[in-house]
This record gives structure tokens, sequence and C-alpha cells, in this order.
């Protein structure tokens, strides 16, 4: 519809609850598939069995996490993955693809730690959500919920940054009845795992751009002039603590976009953040771009959609913008052209910042306190747009 945006250690823990709550949220978004019980046309998918696919998907995102840690997956004797046989195993072929996934994960670190991003350990816990099983193929939906600790963190920076994110997995019996993990799939729109070499989704704009202001592109380079926020306006610690207590656990008083239509729930998430520090609605059309609200029955494009956000937010004049992202402080929003086609494909609002760093949070896939740093070295050819609020 549109352009909105619809857009090395081994402890097991997991971020705020989260894995709880992904079991729930699985299970609600796929709700044609058996989350527990027995897979009637095919018996050799019992409990067992998918217990099995739920170690060996926790294998896979384990070793894909720890090839970003320092003294992670670069030190190991062999991938986790190396230790699963017979019933339920990766295909030779998977097991390729994982090789190079995880060199092309430990060539990120690198550029990461250039950027003074580095990790010192990592948890992954991966739930089983649900199953689904055609003939001799088995489709599993699970989520991942991975904590990267980050390495020598200042006294007052972040200590960890964390997601999650949904993932289907194919499997394929042979004519034994074991089965082989042959395929991997980001279940997400979002594309921004940071253990995740998918691309993210890009959003098309509409033809309302032609009318609309064009919000100027933001540099990235380090350790620009200060641009501190002067103005009370708005209640900036009220929109960070309401992006970080809904950031994996979605408030049921809005809609959740997440998995529907061209995009997911990015710039409905920061909407709500905004409104929750003081941005009032300003009723009318749903398609005015001049227009901005949103509850659980009726939201405006300008609420959900990410260029439409950017068109209202300058009509508004609600925001300014800064001419870099490191300018960004507590409250403020960033915005992402993946592909360069001149329209914005995601949207995320600044939560914490330390260092003359600042600090992310945002859905799809769902991600707490993801530096800026990390965002650049990872999308180095995006362009990105930072606003004032």
């Amino acid at each position: 519809m549109k352009s909105r945006k619809l857009s090395g250690t081994r402890r097991r823990v997991t971020i705020l609850g989260a894995a709880a709550t992904s079991v729930v949220a699985g299970a609600a978004l796929l709700p044609n598939w058996s989350a527990g019980a027995a897979v009637s046309d095919d018996p050799t998918v019992d409990a067992r069995t998918r217990a099995t696919f739920q170690r060996l998907a926790d294998a896979v995102f384990t070793d894909r996490t720890n090839a970003l840690v320092d003294g992670g997956q670069a030190d190991a004797d062999k991938p986790l993955t190396d230790g699963f046989s017979d019933d339920v195993e990766l295909s030779s072929g998977t097991a390729r693809t994982e090789d190079a996934t995880r060199s092309a994960l430990g060539q990120r670190k690198q550029k990461l730690a250039k950027a003074g991003e580095r990790y010192r350990g990592a948890s992954t816990t991966v739930t089983l959500n649900a199953t689904r099983v055609t003939g001799r193929t088995a489709k599993a939906e699970v989520t991942e919920t991975t904590t990267l600790t980050y390495a020598r963190a200042r006294d007052d920076a972040p200590k960890t940054t964390g997601f999650q994110a949904r993932h289907e997995l194919t499997f394929k019996a042979d004519r034994h009845g074991d089965w082989q993990l042959t395929g991997i799939r980001d279940a997400d729109q979002g594309g921004l795992a940071v253990n995740t070499l998918s691309q993210p989704a890009p959003v098309k704009a509409t033809t309302a751009a032609d009318t609309m202001p064009n919000a100027p592109r933001a540099a990235t380079t380090r350790n620009p002039a200060a641009a501190p926020k002067t103005g009370t306006t708005y209640d900036y610690k009220a929109m960070a603590a309401y992006a970080e207590k809904h950031w994996n656990a979605y408030n049921k008083d809005y809609p959740d976009f997440g998995g529907r239509g061209a995009g997911g729930d990015c710039t409905n998430f920061v909407s709500q953040s905004l409104k929750a520090g003081g941005w009032k609605h300003v009723p009318g059309y749903v398609y005015d771009y001049t227009r901005w609200f949103g509850n659980a029955d009726i939201q405006s494009h300008s609420f959900i959609g990410v260029n439409e956000w950017s068109w209202f937010a300058q009509n508004s004049k609600r925001t300014k913008p800064l001419a870099n992202v490191f300018q960004l402080e507590v409250g403020d929003v960033l915005q992402l052209d993946f592909d360069r086609d001149g329209s914005k494909d995601h949207t995320m609002i600044v939560t914490y910042k330390s260092g003359g760093v600042p600090y992310v949070t945002y859905h799809s896939n769902n991600t707490f306190r993801r530096s800026v740093a990390s965002l650049v070295a990872s999308y180095p050819n995006a362009y990105y747009y930072a606003y004032r609020t």
C-alpha cells in the first residue's frame, strides 16, 4: 500500500523476556501451521524431530553470531553445526553456504571493528514456532533472539545490543527418512539484523513525491560539529522509554504491520514513540500527508509510511534536517534509502547516545540499541536522512 513501511560465549540468556514473547508471536503469525501438535501426514516429524530441528537452527544462528565476536567462530575448531549427523543434519550445499556466510560475517566483523564496533560475547536462543510438512518436505518457522555484548564499553555506554529475527527453514527427507536442512530464508522484511547478509527490501515512493519536500541527505563522517538540542517542546526521554519498552513487546493499542504488505512496522513504531513524547494528532484524510494520526482502528499513511512520515515531518515543521547522522540525539529520527533510488526504506528512533555515537531502536527486525556506527559500516552505500525532532 503506497510506500508505507508495513516499512565467544554460549550462555543461554534472552533480552527482556524476548524468547517467551517470540513463542506467542510466532504462533499468532502462522495460524495455519502446527505449533506443537503431531504432524498427521508424516509421522516421522514427531516431538523429538521437531526438537532436533530447533537445536540445529540454534546452532546455525549461533555460529553466525559467533563469527562477529572477538574470540568467537574464527577461533573455534569447528562450527556447532558439525555436531549434527544422521537423522537431522545440514545438506552438503547448505554446509557450503553457511561456511561462506560465516566467512562474510568475519569480514563484516573487521569492518565493524574499524568503525569502533566490537563484541566480546554473544548469546543466541532459537524458538521453534511452527512446523508444516508436505510430503517429504518440512518447513520450520523459528524466531532467533540474540544479544551481543559490546567490548570495552565506556561507563555510560550501552553494555549490550540485541535483536529478534524470524526465519523459515526447509528440511527434506531422504529415502531413509533422515532429514537434511536444505534452505534458510529470512522471514522478516527488514533484513536489518547484524548477523544476516540478506539485503533489506526497498520501498517505492508514491507519485506524491513530486509535490512533497525532499529531505536533504546527511553525511556519515565521524566527529561532526556539535548540534545539541536547544528546545524542550517534546519529552525525548519518554520517546526513548516507549521505544525501549516495546521494541520486542508490541503495544496492543496499535496494529502490528510486521509481515504485512510491502514493508514492515518500522514507521508505525517510530510514530508511536513520537506520540508518547508529545507529538499530537493532526486529524484528517488518511491519504493527506499534511495530516498525522494513529490508533488501534485507523492510521494516516504519514503515521505508518516511511516517505509519507518524512513529508509530514517536514511540512509540519516538527523536524529539521541534520547535516550528519552523528549529530542525532535521543528522540531524533534516522531514515535510510538502501538502494539510493530517492525513496526512503526504513525508519528508526534514537534511544541512547554515548561518546558521540547515537544508538537506534527499531522494528523490522526488532532491534534494541544498535549503534549508528554499526549501520554505517554495514550499509556504507545507503543514503542517510537525519531528523531533529
